[in-house]
């Protein structure tokens, strides 16, 4: 799992070697139970994630109490409840280990003394923010100018993994359609 991250970071910045294990001492290894919760809303994000094995998902709860996903991490991806990451203030969302998973994690002190210790970490950070900002952009345009039909067709193109791995209640919430309105999709296709 180490060496996975490894190269997902020089993947991403030029470090040396030192730099490198000045970076990776700071990540622990955490193994989760499938359904095991690793943020509750209302509690400051504290953590970022990097996914060796499994899934973690990112969701809220909506008004009439229905699960809205926001975001899935595979395999080499990192996952945190950003806007609480970044601010201090407390989650609206929730980080859910949707399947047993092999985690590093990297606590937010940590992750910020690395800005000071590291200057290539820096990058790593915006080059985060950056893939963030899009993605969750990407998404929320898929929302307003996409049928559902027209979103699971787009899901199925370009993260299908979601659709093979995860349950249709998960899959359904987060493309905002009903696991009914899924099925009537999926048949269609």
């Amino acid at each position: 799992m180490v060496q996975q991250l490894k190269k997902y970071i020089q993947d991403s910045i030029d470090v040396s070697a030192d730099e490198l294990d000045v970076i990776l001492q700071y990540f622990k290894p955490l193994t989760t139970k499938k359904n095991e919760l690793l943020l509750h809303n209302g509690e400051s994000s504290q953590r970022t994630f990097f996914v060796g094995k499994g899934c973690l998902r990112i969701f809220f709860i909506n008004e009439d109490g229905q699960e809205a996903t926001r975001y899935f991490a595979f395999e080499n991806q990192l996952a945190t409840a950003l806007t609480s990451f970044i601010t201090g203030e407390p989650s609206l969302e929730f980080i859910q280990s949707v399947e047993h998973s092999d985690i590093l994690y990297i606590s937010h002190r940590d992750f910020h003394n690395l800005l000071k210790e590291v200057p290539q970490w820096e990058k790593f950070y915006r080059l985060y923010l950056e893939f963030a900002y899009v993605n969750n952009t990407k998404r929320l345009q898929s929302f307003i100018t996409m049928d559902a039909l027209e979103r699971y067709k787009n899901l199925l193109h370009k993260n299908p993994a979601i659709v093979r791995r995860l349950p249709n209640k998960m899959v359904a919430s987060y493309l905002g359609i009903s696991q009914e309105t899924l099925s009537r999709l999926k048949s269609k296709i």
